[in-house]
């Protein structure tokens, strides 16, 4: 027999969970790739940024994330807001996010580019446009195939937020 005959190979005598006859669906069912320019704006919105949608369940069939990008014109900032159960994660690509949060949104912390951002379950925040020349960029992952957001309308925020460092027990204060 020769080595590349298939009748000769002990893998096929056993189960790889794998159904061979079915592997052409993953041509349609597999690795999806999202145009840049071809993001979904039809997406749950917060006033003050723009939010397009890449990955969700509607669009290819996402069971446990959310991604999408959001755009921040300079000097501005968006409503407050949470995302329900949400865990959210942001990755700034261009420009420099102020992120205000708490009942009062009292307090504060900056992120540039390069810099990741996690958002915990119910946290109200808010997303600023640190920079007054550029618009502020980033990449959304959230932990839910749909776009929660819940808009509040009433909040007082305090007038000089607490700055807050992220640090870990690895890295710490500044």
């Amino acid at each position: 027999m020769s080595q590349n005959d298939p009748s000769d190979n002990p893998a096929r005598d056993h189960d790889h969970g794998h159904d061979h006859a079915a592997a052409p669906r993953w041509k349609h069912d597999g690795v999806r790739v999202i145009k840049g320019n071809q993001l979904d704006d039809n997406t749950a919105q917060t006033p003050g940024m723009y939010r397009q949608a890449a990955i969700n369940h509607a669009r290819v069939g996402a069971q446990k994330i959310w991604a999408g990008t959001v755009q921040i014109a300079p000097n501005a900032k968006t409503g407050v807001h949470h995302h329900g159960e949400l865990e959210s994660v942001i990755f700034v690509v261009k420009g420099r996010a102020r992120l205000r949060w708490g009942d009062r949104l009292e307090f504060v912390a900056e992120a540039e580019a390069g810099d990741f951002i996690f958002v915990p379950p119910f946290v109200p925040h808010q997303e600023i446009n640190a920079d007054p020349t550029q618009t502020l960029e980033c990449v959304l992952v959230r932990s839910d195939n749909e776009a929660v957001v819940v808009n509040i309308d009433t909040v007082d925020p305090v007038e000089k937020p607490e700055e807050v460092y992220w640090v870990d027990p690895i890295h710490k204060h500044p």
